[in-house]
Order: C-alpha cells, then sequence, then structure tokens
C-alpha cells in the first residue's frame, strides 16, 4: 500500500463566531491532482491556508511523507515545499515577470547585496519556459492577460522547487483557452512529479484535470470520489446533500409590461457602436458575450462608472442624466459588481456597516439614527435569508455566497427599479447559485427589473427572459425567450447570425 506524501489529520479551525473546519482529514498521493470541492463556507479555503501558512490551525496534525511538520507562517510551508496559489494573485504588478518569479529570493552577487541580473533573468527564463510563458521576461505584469499572470505565479512556485502545488479557483478569471493551457501545464508538472490540490466550483474542470476528490461540507469531510466516479451529479449530491432536481426556478408568465429602462444610440468607452435596447418591468435582461465582447463596459456606462460619449437613457418615461454613480443610484438603479471582494462589499466592515452604507445620507448624518440602520439591515438579512452569526459580524468571515447577498441587500435597501447584476455568481458553489438564482426570480417576480451579465452558459439561458449578446463591442443582438440556447447565443457572441 503505497504512502501519501502529505497527510493533514484531524485538522479544526475556529474563527469568531464560525467552526470552519471540524477534525478534517486529508491525503495527497505524490503522482494526483487532488480536487477539493464544497459549497461557499464548506472550508475548503481555510485548509489550504492551513496548509499554506497563513492560518494556524487550533487543533491536528500534519505529516509530509510521515514525518510530522510544523507550519507556523508561510516561510515554513515553501520551505517544506508547498506552495498555494490564492484565487487573488499575489504579484507585484509594476515589476516585470522575471523579477516576480524570484520575488522575495532573488539571485546576488556574491556576498553583495546587489540582484544578479544575469542569472535572474537566466534562470526566469527556464521556468518560464517550463510553464508556456511566451511573454518577454522584461514585461511589466500589469501588462499580462489573467491566464498570463496565472503561468507567472506558477513559475514564481517551482522558483522554491516546489513540490505540493495548491490552486485555489485559478480559472475564475481566465478565458475558455487559457484555462485549458493552464491544465495542459497543471498535466505536465504532474509528469515532473509535482502534486497538486485544485479547488474550483467549475465542476466540469474536476471531471477534466482531477484524479481524486474529496468533498466538505460545513466543515467537515463528507465523501471521496475516486476518478471514475468524478461526475458532477455525485460531486453535487455530496456537496449539498440532496439532488438539485431544479436548479433555475420557473420563468414568470411573461407577461407585456411597461418599458423600466430605455437605453437609445449609446456610446460608451469600450464600446465600438451604438447600443438600443430596452428593459421592462419585472424582466430579466441576460447580457451574454465572450471575454472582452464589451458586457462590463455597457455596464459600467449604465451606471456612470464610464461616462458615454453619447446617447440617451429613459427611466421609467422619463430622460435622466447619469454622469456618475451617484446619479445612477439617484435615478433608481443598483450595481452588484463583478469582484466582490474588491468593489461589492467591504470585508472589514459588518454586515450592518455593509447594508447600510449605498443609503448613509438616510439615516441622518453626522448623528446616525442606529435603531433605523439596524432594522432596516434585520430586514434584509430575513429576506434575503442572509446566514450570519449576528448583524455586527465582519463580512470578511462570511461565506462566498453570503457575502454576495450581503451586496445585493445593500442595494435592495434603496428600493431600486433596476439592479444590475455583473457576475452574479462568480465563485460560489452550487448550492449557493441555486439561492441566488431563486433569490433574482423572486426579485423580479416582484416587480424590480434586471440586467444580468454573465460569462455562464448555463446562468444565461437558466434565468434570462430575454439576451442582449455582444460581440467585439458591439450588441449582435437581441434572443427572445423562445429563442434562447447555446447555438443562438454562440453564433451572435462570435459574429455570426441566429438560426431559424
Amino acid at each position: 500500500m503505497r504512502s501519501p506524501l502529505l497527510s493533514m489529520k484531524g485538522i479544526t479551525k475556529r474563527f469568531p463566531g464560525v467552526l470552519a473546519l471540524d477534525n478534517v482529514d486529508l491525503e495527497l498521493y505524490e503522482d494526483e491532482i487532488l480536487g477539493i470541492v464544497g459549497e461557499n463556507g464548506a472550508g475548503k479555503s481555510t485548509l489550504m491556508r492551513i496548509l499554506g501558512g497563513d492560518y494556524k490551525a487550533d487543533h491536528g496534525q500534519i505529516f509530509i511523507e510521515g514525518r510530522e511538520v510544523e507550519i507556523g507562517d508561510v516561510q515554513d510551508s515553501i520551505a517544506l515545499g508547498i506552495s498555494l496559489i490564492h484565487q487573488e494573485l499575489c504579484l507585484a504588478g509594476n515589476l516585470d515577470i522575471a523579477s516576480n518569479i524570484f520575488l522575495g529570493h532573488e539571485p546576488r552577487l556574491g556576498t553583495l547585496w546587489m540582484v544578479d541580473k544575469r542569472t535572474l533573468y537566466h534562470s526566469a527564463g527556464e521556468l518560464a519556459k517550463q510553464v508556456g510563458i511566451q511573454a518577454n521576461l522584461r514585461t511589466i505584469v500589469d501588462d499580462l492577460s489573467p491566464g498570463e499572470q496565472q503561468l507567472v505565479e506558477i513559475a514564481k512556485a517551482l522558483s522554491h522547487k516546489v513540490r505540493i502545488l495548491i490552486l485555489d479557483e485559478p480559472t475564475s478569471s481566465l478565458s475558455p483557452a487559457e484555462a485549458e493551457k493552464l491544465f495542459d501545464v497543471m498535466k505536465n508538472l504532474k509528469k515532473n512529479g509535482v502534486a497538486m490540490i485544485y479547488i474550483s466550483h467549475r465542476l466540469s474542470e474536476i471531471e477534466e484535470i482531477c484524479d481524486r476528490v474529496i468533498v466538505l461540507k460545513d466543515g467537515q469531510r463528507v465523501g471521496q470520489l475516486e476518478k471514475e466516479n468524478i461526475r458532477r451529479a455525485e460531486m453535487v449530491k455530496l456537496m449539498v446533500g440532496r439532488d438539485i432536481s431544479r436548479f433555475f426556478p420557473e420563468h414568470g408568465a411573461g407577461k407585456e409590461s411597461e418599458v423600466v429602462l430605455s437605453v437609445k444610440n449609446l456610446r460608451y468607452p469600450g464600446g465600438k457602436s451604438a447600443v438600443n435596447f430596452d428593459l421592462r418591468r419585472g424582466e430579466i435582461l441576460g447580457i451574454a458575450g465572450l471575454v472582452g465582447s464589451g458586457r462590463t463596459e455597457l455596464l459600467k456606462a449604465l451606471f456612470g462608472i464610464e461616462q458615454p460619449f453619447s446617447g440617451e437613457i429613459w427611466v421609467a418615461g422619463h430622460k435622466v442624466i447619469i454622469r456618475s454613480p451617484s446619479d445612477a443610484v439617484n435615478a433608481g438603479m443598483g450595481l452588484v459588481p463583478e469582484d466582490r471582494k474588491e468593489l461589492g462589499v467591504i470585508l472589514e466592515m459588518n454586515v450592518v456597516e455593509n447594508i447600510s452604507l449605498p443609503g448613509i445620507g438616510r439615516y441622518k448624518p453626522p448623528f446616525l439614527d442606529s435603531k433605523r440602520e439596524l432594522q432596516v439591515a434585520s430586514e434584509q438579512v430575513h429576506a434575503l435569508d442572509i446566514k450570519t452569526p449576528s448583524l455586527q459580524q465582519e463580512v470578511q468571515f462570511l461565506s462566498g455566497g453570503t457575502q454576495q447577498k450581503v451586496g445585493l441587500a445593500k442595494w435592495l435597501s434603496l428600493e431600486p427599479k433596476i439592479l444590475i447584476l455583473d457576475e452574479p455568481t462568480r465563485g460560489i458553489d452550487v448550492g449557493s447559485k441555486s439561492e441566488i438564482y431563486k433569490l433574482v426570480r423572486s426579485l423580479a417576480d416582484n416587480g424590480i427589473s434586471v440586467i444580468m451579465a454573465s460569462s455562464e452558459m448555463e446562468e444565461i439561458i437558466g434565468l434570462s427572459d430575454r439576451v442582449l449578446v455582444m460581440h467585439e463591442g458591439k450588441c449582435a443582438g437581441i434572443l427572445e425567450r423562445d429563442q434562447l440556447n447555446e447555438e443562438n447565443i454562440m453564433n451572435l457572441a462570435t459574429g455570426g447570425g441566429v438560426s431559424s
């Protein structure tokens, strides 16, 4: 019987009000890519951050090749040949590729503190070749695509003689082509003796790349699947404890209703032609398109983050001038952005503070009406079924799905007419996705009009009443509900037409 390269036994970790990990075991063998799946809040990232030295376990043991080790910080982890690549990459954007690969342990000239540039670029070149980086090593990292930056992170890990590589949601911001390139790199690393742990909510990726899967739920290990049994249905059943027989809620009756938003000849930064569309009351209008098609740029123009060059926006029959987000809010709009941690919520603030933030003027500053603020937050937490130990809980300690609900709640507290959602389920597990879908459909059924941009085809087709498809900064067409299928959307997204 083979022995594992890595064993984690009885790992337990608590945060304020939360038991994040409860007596979890994990084994990793030399010749495998191990997948870890589970809903948000299941404990996946916490377990990996203990292994990576970001957190220290309250209880439990870690063994490398049968020898117990202590991991007190990141340097201990690196010294053991472990490297954790976070979902939010840890690169110095103002430095070039080579400097990032050896950041913190640059080759030096003898006993001097001067960097040995010749050795730096030669060694970085060898590592870059190994992971398929084709850009010039003197290219500034901020000028690279997300996929290229991901490869720089892997080369950086290899510079530390990594034996165990952990990738946490590595494809969340990658195009399909970039993801496939990453998988090729992972397969080559596996052949060269690097064991990997792979965390992703994209279960199709888990099926494709992983040799074995461990499933976590509510901080506990609830199951394991061998290669031949790694299927979406089996993973979902273990993750949520039930079959999701109906992932998307039923659509509304499809009745004609009044136009709430009318966009006429809108030209904006990032767009290549004028956009025209109407949004009806209680409708979910999907915005689809390939990476770089201009979906996010359109949403920014609608919300005043980027000022349009020309065109008109009408809300409820009245022409409005939107030069800033505050103008959009005053017009009855709310925006839940793609990057919830950077732009959607303030992680260090508690639930109440996040929910009241966009409408802070309603609470009579400078002396806040704390009673009213608490009441509004409590109503939203109840209405959206936000799972939090208390209203005073810092949002950083909540799961990704719960953070997304807080991001929704802060806008819903303003009772908007129009809610704009940019990638509303990015980085969220399947169970939380289902909850978000039901919530969005419920909002539409109650009269709120929704614009939803998403890169997930299943999400666009399953939730939208109509879909506006973008192609290279242009509106390629608008599909009615009875036209919604993958073929029609992809045809428009790639510059073609709709099949009859």
